[in-house]
C-alpha cells in the first residue's frame, strides 16, 4: 500500500492527538509531585535550592506521666496473652 498524502496527513492528526493527551498526563503528574501533602505549601525553587546545610532539629514530644502510664499497661497487658499464648 503506497503512502499518500492522506493517509499522512490522518497520521499526523492521530499522533498530535495523542501528544496533547500525553502532555496533559504529564502535567497531571507534575502538579501532584508539587504537592507536599495537607496543610504544606508546594515546594519552591528558592526553598529547595537553600545554602542553609543545617538540619533543623525536631521539637520532641513530651508525654504526660498519665500517658506514659497507660502506655506501660498496655505493653504489659500485650506481653502477658503473649506468654500466656506461647506457654501452653
Amino acid at each position: 500500500m503506497p503512502l499518500t498524502q492522506d493517509l499522512l496527513n490522518a497520521a499526523l492528526v492521530g499522533l498530535e492527538a495523542q501528544k496533547q493527551r500525553i502532555e496533559g498526563h504529564i502535567a497531571e503528574v507534575r502538579a501532584l509531585l508539587g504537592k507536599r501533602g495537607p496543610g504544606r505549601p508546594p515546594a519552591t525553587a528558592q526553598a529547595s535550592a537553600s545554602t542553609d546545610t543545617k538540619p533543623r532539629k525536631r521539637q520532641k514530644r513530651k508525654l504526660s506521666p498519665e500517658g506514659r502510664a497507660r502506655i506501660i499497661a498496655a505493653t504489659k497487658k500485650r506481653w502477658a496473652a503473649y506468654k500466656k499464648q506461647n506457654a501452653s
